[in-house]
């Protein structure tokens, strides 16, 4: 073999292999990262969310120029409802129920405030809210009050105040570190509570409290007045349902769908991650063709001393050992490169995502390890049978 390697090294061209090298680098990079990032950010869009079930849509009526410049209101009537109620694809009907009263709020973490201001409250019926009955519940007299958030106000908060406040971040798991105080003011009465946040919600965009406590503070604070609904919420049997969208077209109501919209984000992301890999694909593919024309080169170079090398007794797999050893150790450095590179890109990335979702899953590189073995094995088994082909092509003299 160390004869066969001398010969090996007289015509060996460095920049070819650099070339192969660095271009098989790049190729495999791309291919891992865009298959790891894509394992790691689909469950921020299929994650399901813990306080509504999926098949609950939530139906509001579209606010136009005409509607605005006209004064129009934009509620639901008794006699809407019961429309809508009575529709095939409704199991049932609930309404949002707006506070009527003034509420100021501020809420600290760790001791820090971080906001003081006015808010609203919302409701629905308890059934809506996948949350047991005794975290969800408000007896008159009590001064602590079950909450449920919008996750776009604690993602705000984890993105932007946190950080540039050194504060601890919020998941659901510490939603005891948030401390909210109510202010509650009308009909001449003021009261403070205690906010109590059990959770928080990626389908809502309002502060929800439970129905037993919003019907108990209009009575109490805002007695003469009943808000109508502005917004439905609705559990459907199929939300697939294609008489859902067309009977909401014909009303000209507008729906909030969840679901609908991660499934068109997935969509597109696993697209855009798709292109991703086919294009570190092909750079992967060209690459593996430069390897494969410097090996023939080389191989062709050291022909005849090959050729004496074999009538001298050398076995083939003996006299292509060296060349299967050069492409193998160039692909197992890429690939451990690439693996180390990986490691770093996805620990930045990933400090972002959980900044921004940090309840979603830690997840693991491992994935990704498997795949690039995969892509070793593949390319280096093709590299050796190449090798091996032009081998015996020698030993044969068909060139």
């Amino acid at each position: 073999m160390s004869l066969v390697w001398k010969l090996l090294r007289q015509h060996i061209s460095v920049p070819q292999f650099a070339g192969f090298f660095f271009a098989n680098l790049f190729g495999v990079l791309i291919v891992l990262s865009g298959f790891q990032f894509y394992r790691d950010v689909l469950p921020v869009f299929t994650a399901e969310d813990s306080f509504m079930k999926s098949d609950y849509i939530i139906v509001n009526k579209k606010i136009g120029t005409a509607g605005t410049l006209s004064g129009r209101d934009n509620t639901f009537n008794r006699a809407e409802i019961d429309e809508l109620a009575a529709r095939k694809f409704v199991n049932r009907v609930g309404q949002f129920t707006s506070t009527a009263y003034k509420v100021d709020a501020s809420m600290g973490v760790s001791g820090t405030r971080v906001v003081n201001s006015e808010l609203f409250f919302e409701s629905i019926p308890d059934a809506f809210v996948d949350v047991p009955l005794k975290d969800w519940h408000y007896t008159p007299g009590e001064h602590v009050v079950p909450i449920i958030l919008p996750r776009s106000y604690i993602t705000m908060y984890n993105f932007g105040f946190a950080q540039s406040h050194a504060l601890p971040k919020i998941s659901d798991g510490l939603v005891g570190m948030i401390d909210l105080d109510i202010f509650i003011s009308g009909n001449g009465h003021q009261d403070q509570f205690k906010g109590k946040v059990i959770g928080f919600s990626g389908r809502l965009n309002s502060i929800l409290v439970p129905q037993s406590f919003m019907d108990w503070s209009n009575r109490r604070y805002a007695p003469d007045t009943e808000p109508a609904p502005h917004r439905l919420i609705i559990e459907v049997g199929n939300p697939a349902d294609e008489n859902i969208a067309k009977y909401m077209d014909s009303k000209g109501y507008d729906v909030e769908d969840g679901n609908l919209n991660a499934e068109k984000t997935t969509y597109f992301l696993r697209m855009m991650v798709s292109m991703v890999v086919i294009v570190g694909l092909i750079i992967s593919a060209l690459s593996f063709y430069i390897l494969m024309l410097s090996i023939y080169l080389l191989v062709q170079k050291n022909a005849s001393k090959l050729e004496n090398l074999l009538l001298l007794g050398y076995s083939p797999s003996r006299v292509a050992l060296p060349y299967q050893l050069l492409t193998v150790t160039l692909n197992a450095s890429v690939l451990v490169i690439v693996w180390i590179a990986l490691y770093f890109i996805r620990s930045y990335y990933m400090g972002i995502i959980e900044t921004l979702f940090p309840d979603i899953e830690d997840g693991s590189i491992v994935p990704a390890v498997g795949f690039g073995l995969l892509l070793f094995a593949g390319v280096s088994l093709l590299n050796l049978w190449v090798v091996r082909r032009k081998i015996m092509r020698i030993w044969h003299r068909k060139d």
